[in-house]
């Protein structure tokens, strides 16, 4: 009876935990939220210039920006990990044309 062992896993290739990819989601919406706070307190400073505007603006945009940043996740990857070596279908490099005389 042959063992068969489990092929190897190339760590690189593995999905993101739900947990780190809800972290990410997370980090992208309290960053736009962030700034559109800081836009809306810098409007408030700038009454009467023209980049009142501006702030104004980013403030109105920011939430939509935010709420599609946060909801757009990793790449999919419904095949999982790929086994180490699944690529062998790459050409390999040709070894050396004429061996090496060492007694030249």
């Amino acid at each position: 009876m042959v063992r068969r062992e489990p092929e190897a896993v190339r760590i690189t290739s593995a999905a993101r935990s739900h947990q780190e990819d809800v972290a990410g989601r997370q980090r992208r919406y309290l960053v736009s939220m962030i700034i559109r706070t800081l836009c809306f307190v810098a409007a408030g400073f700038s009454m009467g210039h023209w980049y009142l505007w501006v702030f104004l603006a980013g403030s109105l945009v920011l939430p939509y920006v935010a709420v599609v940043l946060a909801n757009v996740g990793g790449p999919t990857q419904s095949a999982g990990p790929q086994p180490f070596g699944a690529d062998l279908d790459r050409p390999a490099l040709e070894g050396p044309r004429e061996p090496h005389d060492r007694r030249r």
